[in-house]
């Protein structure tokens, strides 16, 4: 499972280039409202995508009790983001939106219901109701935009958005796990952009400027990567407790994600670091899988692991980041993992889902304080007037 080699995806992402090149050292107030609302309104969107996608396959595998969980988790969802749409864009935007969303979830589940019943008039018809949702709410966004968002531009992204579900319930109803998974993390990595595009498309111009800041697009993109661990993480643990037969696909998956973290460090700090960071954070993977496959020795050697992972991280920012403050956010993080793991084996799915959320956003806080270590580390390298003369060589 330890990952050895890395590839270069982040330096390929856009959104992560521009978080990168930071000229300034991070602020050290807090983040301007429209960028703390723009997060969390990507983080709500994936893990949306997630929660949908779990619901889905619970109704395929007949998990009526995961069932339960899932729905009330993705209930939560649905309130959280029904009150940021109010907060961001206004309560009459939020009153349009809340059915519109309403009825997407429904029609997902509808789906999923008819294959597992094998019933093609029932998936006919929630086929239909799905086309008929995603006009209806791309339309919508369009029209809130201002112009700033065309119309088939976003039919195409909500129609890619539903498609990650759909087909990832189609194989997965199908055994095909690794075209499941590969499509249950496309659709989490698609949905948290969107969050991003649709708050650029609909926020005023003074908000939308706060979003092109490096440090606010580095912390966006580094909570992406360790939200979606906490996610990969709890769903490779729950294969790993139940024996099911999608665990190699799952672990794929969260290779998938190291890979990416490991090219962040690379991009950031250079190959020797990145090869360092691989080794530890492939170590702290394991130890959690190995945990939840009924090892309990792994608990102690996963604290080892997030005490090197803080060491390496606070040496690599010259102390920016200050190294007890992460072995106690990373022990607070490992800990919630764990029970997850442990309230999984029970089948006590209520609690399993409870710490999951609390695993999800414990990240985007990690991530913060990463953005602002990172950023004002990377700045500090940077010569004077480095801006104007291409970083003098050193930008990646």
């Amino acid at each position: 499972m330890r990952i050895r080699k890395f590839g270069q995806l982040w330096r390929a992402l856009p959104l992560l280039v521009c978080g990168l090149l930071v000229i300034m050292p991070a602020p050290t107030s807090a983040a301007p409202p429209a960028a703390d609302l723009a997060i969390r309104f990507e983080a709500l969107l994936g893990q949306h995508s997630v929660l949908a996608a779990d619901g889905m396959r619970s109704r395929i595998r007949g998990d009526d009790d995961f069932v339960q969980a899932a729905d009330a988790a993705l209930g939560r969802n649905t309130a959280a983001m029904s009150a940021l749409v109010r907060q961001m864009f206004g309560a009459r935007l939020a009153g349009e939106f809340g059915p519109m969303w309403a009825e997407h979830i429904v029609s997902l589940f509808e789906y999923a219901s008819a294959v597992a019943a094998r019933d093609e008039a029932a998936l006919d018809h929630a086929r239909e109701e799905i086309e008929e949702y995603e006009l209806e709410l791309a339309d919508f966004l369009a029209a809130q935009s201002r112009g700033r968002l065309t119309r088939s531009a976003a039919r195409a992204a909500v129609i890619q958005h539903v498609e990650h579900l759909t087909m990832q319930a189609d194989a997965y109803a199908k055994q095909d796990y690794a075209t499941a998974d590969r499509l249950y993390r496309l659709g989490y990595q698609h949905s948290y952009d969107l969050g991003l595009a649709l708050a650029g498309a609909l926020l005023p111009a003074r908000d939308r400027d706060t979003l092109r800041e490096p440090v606010w697009r580095l912390r966006s993109q580094l909570g992406k990567l360790l939200a979606e661990h906490a996610v990969l993480v709890e769903d490779l643990t729950r294969a790993a407790a139940a024996g099911t037969p999608d665990f190699d696909s799952s672990a794929q998956m969260i290779n998938g994600n190291t890979r990416d973290l490991v090219a962040a460090v690379d991009t950031l700090f250079g190959a020797a670091a990145a090869e360092e960071f691989d080794e530890v954070w492939g170590a702290r993977v394991e130890n959690l899988v190995a945990y939840a496959s009924g090892n309990d020795q792994a608990r102690s050697a996963l604290a080892d692991c997030s005490g090197e992972l803080a060491t390496f991280l606070a040496g690599n920012t010259g102390g920016r980041a200050d190294a007890a403050a992460l072995r106690s956010a990373l022990a607070a993080t490992d800990g919630k993992l764990l029970q997850h793991a442990d309230a999984y084996a029970a089948k006590d799915y209520p609690a399993a889902y409870s710490l999951a959320q609390e695993s999800y956003d414990q990240m985007f806080d990690l991530a913060r304080d990463l953005a602002d270590a990172f950023g004002a580390t990377v700045a500090a390298r940077l010569p004077r007037g480095g801006a104007q003369t291409g970083y003098g060589g050193m930008a990646r």
